[in-house]
């Protein structure tokens, strides 16, 4: 395990995505994404997806180069066709054009078709509040999640995001899936040979297994609660839009990387000086933080606020770096080898270190 300062490994995101074909806007949308949610700690939508990713444009699913058609259907509602592009620079592409709507009426809404997986949500809610906007993101997955009384999955793990500014620190933001873990999370145990935490995933006849291996749909947060918000992210992101729903959807790793999947999203920007001030407003948010985190704790723990965690950890990381284990590492190095590129031009350009270390 090495510790890499996040402007080298931006930098070699950048290069390894300029190499397979990304136009500027693109590569820079996906190359921030991957490694802001890597800094934030959130290892499993981060740095790891970058051979993915990469694979997909060079194979076809994702369009490196999109041509973007946004229709103002209403005054605050618009809808983006991202071309089948990533779905990160699809994203910052909707976050961007809600903020002016949201300036000018107070409330913006983007929805978007033709896209693919984004990452963490948090990238694009973050996008809005640390511009001063409340801001909610949305998009769905394949089916994944185990459908409530049954025995296979019908919807995906279809994350929520909510970020509102505060006065003193980074925004408050709750980036969660409806699940009690990831799928993500999931293939990251798979591959290190970890077990999973109980009551998590079910197997092919829908019963709990801890064995990642064996794991077929993950349980939803709440039984018919976290179902019924994964319904409700399915209706925004692929009713609404006209996108593929339910088993329909083509599975992120298992598909024919020269197809799309025609994922949707859906983002909704907000002003914070509808009743008060934004400075009140955010006066207030941190308010309400403070007196949360200064709340009697249980013997050796702290009470925390979502996003917390991933601030801190961002802190670390930004001063030591983003740790790149020995697989991942091979990873980055088979992926140069598939780019027709040296090794020493991409990895040890901006990695100071060899495999063996």
């Amino acid at each position: 395990m090495k510790n890499i300062q996040c402007d080298k490994v931006y930098a070699f995101h950048r290069a390894v995505l300029t190499k397979a074909g990304l136009d500027e806007d693109t590569c820079e949308a996906v190359a921030f994404g991957l490694c802001e949610t890597s800094l934030r700690g959130v290892d499993s939508h981060g740095i790891r997806l970058l051979p993915h990713y990469t694979r997909s444009a060079l194979l076809g699913r994702k369009n490196p180069r999109p041509n973007y058609t946004f229709n103002q259907v209403f005054p605050a509602f618009g809808h983006l066709d991202a071309d089948n592009t990533f779905g990160h620079a699809a994203g910052m592409r909707a976050i961007d054009l809600a903020i002016p709507l949201a300036q000018e009426f107070g409330i913006g809404a983007i929805s978007v078709s033709n896209s693919s997986h984004p990452g963490a949500m948090a990238s694009f809610a973050l996008r809005a509040a640390r511009k001063g906007y409340i801001a909610f993101a949305f998009t769905h997955a394949d089916a994944l999640v185990s459908s409530y009384g049954g025995r296979r999955s019908y919807f995906g793990t279809n994350p929520i995001c909510f970020a509102a500014p505060r006065k003193e620190s980074e925004p408050f933001c709750l980036d969660m899936a409806p699940t009690m873990i990831s799928w993500n999370k999931l293939l990251v145990a798979r591959k290190r040979g970890e077990y999973l935490p109980n009551n998590c995933a079910t197997d092919e006849n829908g019963d709990p297994t801890n064995d990642p291996a064996l794991a077929q749909c993950l349980l939803p947060i709440g039984n018919y609660k976290g179902y019924g918000i994964a319904a409700m992210v399915e209706v925004l992101c692929a009713v609404l839009t006209g996108m593929p729903f339910g088993r329909s959807i083509p599975p992120m790793f298992t598909f024919s990387m020269e197809k799309h999947r025609h994922l949707g999203q859906f983002y909704m920007v907000m002003r914070t000086d509808v009743c008060q001030s934004q400075t009140d407003f955010e006066s207030r948010l941190q308010q309400m933080t403070d007196e949360v985190r200064s709340e009697p704790s249980k013997p050796e723990k702290r009470v925390q606020l979502a996003n917390d965690p991933q601030i801190e950890k961002a802190h670390r990381r930004q001063k030591k770096g983003i740790p790149i284990d020995d697989y991942l590492w091979g990873e980055f190095q088979n992926l140069c080898s598939e780019l027709n590129s040296s090794v020493s031009q991409h990895t040890q350009q901006y990695f100071p270190f060899s495999r063996s270390e």
